[in-house]
């Protein structure tokens, strides 16, 4: 305890000190403006030309700038230094002079002469740290790195404009990035996490950033693209070599590590290997990588039924869980890309994971806005095996610009099971219950694009997917007494055991055609004709096994489902996409044909819907790194089987639902507008984000609520309910020193249908953090950032009013040229102001890593968990329960880590 303390008083004084030592940094060096115009011979502007300031001190950065349209630029240089201003642009032979600054400004214009011979790529002698072309910003990364980076996030961190969070998301000038490339190909997914963690950084030679990224290049310009996508261009000496790193590690009680990242790229041939043995509970697979291989978070919420059904499955839930008390996990990844000809390309990736994770909660539910409110105290204990397997296998046919056929396969199989024991403690009941899940699922899709240049003024797209699942969950309660009393048939006997067999199965098939008609270079009109089919079976059965072996089946009180559901939209839309001045528009309408039909047995009924669907798109294009994006969109989304099924079911040990086959769609309309702003001169970042939901008709939960238990149905509602968010974020780099402050505000309304009371309930909350972020070369660097949460939650006429506070503290030094430490600090604090509970929660993690220049073995001591914490608090609300949960986490990790670089 007396080593825990100091290393907290550690933490707290050597922040202060950084604190007063950055304000010094701050006002202590101060910029002059170098300005002026680069042009040709001739007095023509040249945009996008590079200006280099390389100083001749060892503890300054080298500055750049890149040319507006007008050929203009501005530079900021340290006062009363010396640099080498070197000026370059494609073609033009580059010009070189240097400069001593004093504490003026002063003006400073090129003239650069033609130079044929440079176009050549043999000759190029000079290249500029960054190159701007359009949408692509090329990075030099030899430029910015000092040799001490080990992976590409390392890297990437050093690069201007360039942000990597803890996660491994990438986002450039203030977007993030969506796809990543290596040599041209996509890297497994495209997702970002893999790559920035795992790939070497002394591999990468240059680093490409696309904005309006389109896999087809034809497209580009037809097609609305808000991807950005990053290419990573490799060393020449590591190509047609292995090249990557293996990490192993050990610690007291058995804790254990092994990290292989293993890589070969050739002109024609490209192989990845990922793989990660751990008891530390590192997951080297989460749910934002999931989203990648169902097409990405933007595309699914395109059909926002569809991300909620992924984000609720057991799957998805396994990977969201990141507090655990023992974890095992083993994963593998193998990506293969196979040149076959100059055209075309076969690739495939195979990602496996199998995990052990045994969990354990405490939670304090206290229900309330009900006649008599009251707590709960739960225990749940879990023991869980996750298995999974993704493939996916890739045929890309592209003969020409004008022509391009893609083909992929993709299979997901499923394997979880848990065993898992709750103990629920309230005025009215003291109960346990052991609850024993399998779950089994096989995926399957399969997917064709096809574009084709029919012409000049004509390009039309084909794209049809096949989709089928295949779910099979069991899941068995036991319980030393009954449970839903009178909402479910039991018989006395000893020990309750409830048995319930699912099975989900769905073919699903969507298929579109479009044509792209450029009339000229400011006016598009596109036509799309498609059909979207569904058809979908879902049973299940609740029964109780008795202990003298016979069954009692809870038919007899309409449980149990045999249900049958198809579904066609067939839809027809038009588009007219224009362009004035800066701007460019695009209305268009879809109407949509909708037919549907249920069964329940032998009953069946079938439904049909027209509805016309308008959008609304606007984007405001200031220059390259100032936009403004306008989208609307009128939306009808309708219901799954599993909320028509319109018999009885049960949900959880105490709860029971019903599905209403009379549903229809909801209505809702979206807004959006997105602002974003970028400054490479003032080192500014600026992004403004407001979005808008108004829900005219949709779906309700009806609840009935008696103790703890719950029935649940569902209806159609047409009472108007809305919600609201308002994010910004602002970034800007003075000197050596980036501060941050970002803030989001959001405001939802809705009305909570329970025991036969109608309520309006009004959610507020708001977040706000603040932090600095620092780039020494010599000095040790820190990152600070403290967040104030605020939320206001009305319900049944009563308030309830939270706060939270959250510091985080992260530390790295890189000293004694082969030393490199890095140490990070969380603390957070809950306060429900209604009750006065207040909660805290704090962690610490560190780590030392050695490593001699130019030896390919690395040296680590790492420990997690530093506080031996034995939990986390969490707090969450919703309609009717406020709950103070204790979450139970892995204790202190020590582990010593031996690496070593191919």
């Amino acid at each position: 305890m007396i080593l825990i303390t100091l290393l907290k008083q550690f933490y707290y004084k050597y922040i202060l000190t950084i604190l007063v030592l950055l304000v010094g940094f701050s006002s202590f060096s101060q910029n002059i403006i170098v300005a002026g115009k680069v042009t040709d011979t001739i007095q023509n502007p040249l945009s996008y030309a590079n200006i280099l300031a390389i100083p001749k001190a060892d503890d300054q950065d080298v500055k750049f700038a890149i040319t507006e349209k007008d050929g203009s630029y501005k530079l900021g240089l340290v006062k009363n230094q010396t640099y080498e201003l070197t000026v370059s642009y494609l073609g033009y032979k580059p010009q070189t002079l240097n400069v001593t600054t004093t504490d003026q400004n002063f003006i400073k214009n090129f003239i650069l002469k033609e130079n044929p011979d440079q176009l050549d790529e043999v000759n190029i002698k000079y290249t500029p740290p960054i190159t701007v072309k359009k949408d692509t910003i090329t990075y030099d990364v030899s430029k910015f790195v000092t040799g001490e980076e080990r992976k590409l996030r390392d890297a990437l961190k050093k690069l201007p404009g360039v942000e990597v969070d803890r996660e491994g998301n990438v986002t450039v000038q203030g977007k993030k990035v969506t796809k990543v490339l290596v040599e041209n190909k996509t890297f497994f997914t495209g997702n970002s996490k893999l790559a920035v963690n795992n790939i070497p950084a002394d591999a990468v030679d240059k680093v490409e950033i696309l904005d309006n990224y389109n896999d087809v290049a034809m497209l580009k310009g037809l097609q609305d693209s808000e991807d950005m996508a990053m290419n990573i261009l490799l060393k020449e000496d590591k190509k047609k070599f292995v090249f990557g790193d293996v990490e192993v590690g050990g610690g007291a009680k058995n804790r254990y590590l092994l990290h292989p990242n293993l890589f070969y790229y050739s002109p024609k041939t490209n192989i990845n290997f990922i793989g990660d043995l751990n008891n530390q509970g590192i997951k080297s697979f989460s749910f934002n990588d999931y989203l990648e291989f169902e097409g990405g978070f933007g595309k699914l919420l395109d059909d926002a039924g569809s991300y909620f059904s992924l984000f609720n499955s057991d799957f998805a839930k396994y990977l969201n869980n990141q507090n655990f008390k023992d974890n095992i996990n083993q994963f593998g990844a193998l990506n293969i890309r196979q040149s076959v000809s100059n055209s075309t390309d076969i690739s495939g990736y195979l990602i496996t994971s199998n995990s052990k994770t045994e969990t354990a909660s405490n939670t304090i539910n206290a229900y309330q806005n009900i006649a008599e409110p009251f707590t709960e105290d739960r225990t749940v204990t879990n023991s869980l095996n996750n298995f999974f397997t993704i493939g996916k296998i890739t045929i890309d046919y592209d003969p020409s610009f004008k022509e391009n056929f893609a083909y992929n396969t993709f299979v997901k199989v499923t394997n979880n099971d848990s065993n898992g024991l709750l103990n629920t403690l309230s005025p009215n009941r003291n109960n346990t219950i052991n609850t024993l899940t399998d779950v089994t699922s096989l995926n399957l899709k399969q997917n064709i694009n096809y574009s084709r240049k029919l012409s000049k003024a004509h390009t039309a797209t084909l794209e049809a997917t096949y989709n089928f699942q295949n779910d099979k969950p069991i899941t068995e309660w036991l319980t030393n007494q009954q449970i839903l009393q009178g909402l479910i048939p039991l018989e006395d006997d000893t020990v309750f055991n409830i048995l319930q067999t699912k099975k989900s199965r769905s073919h699903n098939f969507n298929a579109i055609v479009k044509d792209y008609w450029v009339l000229n270079n400011f006016n598009h009109i596109y036509t799309s004709l498609g059909i979207n089919t569904s058809f979908n079976d879902f049973f299940n059965e609740d029964v109780q096994l008795l202990s003298d072996g016979s069954v009692n089946n809870f038919s007899s009180a309409e449980f149990g489902n045999d249900f049958g559901y198809s579904f066609v939209d067939t839809y027809l839309g038009l588009e007219y996409k224009f362009q004035i001045g800066i701007a460019t528009f695009k209305p268009g309408v879809f109407y949509h044909g909708y037919l549907w039909r249920t069964q329940q047995f032998e009953a069946s009924e079938t439904f049909s819907k027209n509805l016309f669907l308008p959008q609304f798109t606007t984007k405001v294009e200031f220059n390259n790194s100032e936009k403004l994006n306008f989208r609307y969109r009128f939306n009808a989304r309708f219901p799954g089987i599993n909320q028509l099924a319109n018999n009885f079911i049960l949900s959880n040990f105490n709860s029971v639902f019903r599905g209403n086959n009379q549903l229809e769609n909801q209505l809702y309309h979206t807004a959006t507008l997105s602002y974003y702003k970028f400054s490479l001169f003032r080192n500014l970042n600026f992004n403004l984000n407001t979005s808008f939901n108004k829900r005219t008709k949709t779906i309700k939960t009806v609840s009935e609520l008696n103790g703890i238990e719950s029935f649940n149905t569902t209806i159609m509602f047409d009472q108007p309910e809305q919600n609201w968010t308002v994010s910004g974020r602002v970034s800007k780099k003075i000197n050596k020193i980036r501060y941050n402050l970002s803030s989001r505000f959001s405001y939802n309304d809705f009305f909570q249908l329970l025991n036969d009371d109608v309520n309006l309930n009004i959610s507020k909350s708001v977040s706000s953090t603040a932090g600095i972020e620092t780039s020494f070369k010599n000095h040790p660097n820190i990152e600070i950032n403290y967040t104030k949460d605020y939320s206001n939650y009305k319900a049944s006429g009563n308030t309830n009013k939270f706060e939270n506070d959250r510091f985080e503290a992260i530390l790295e030094y890189d000293f004694l040229k082969d030393f490199i430490f890095k140490a990070d600090y969380t603390f957070d604090k809950y306060n429900n102001k209604n009750q006065g509970i207040t909660n805290t929660f704090d962690t610490a993690n560190a780590s030392l890593f050695y490593q001699k220049e130019d030896s390919p073995w690395g040296f680590e001591i790492n420990a997690t968990n530093l506080f031996d914490v034995e939990f986390k608090q969490q707090n969450s609300f919703n309609a009717f329960i406020i709950s103070d949960s204790r979450t139970f986490i892995l204790p202190r990790i020590v582990m010593f880590k031996l690496s070593y670089k191919l």
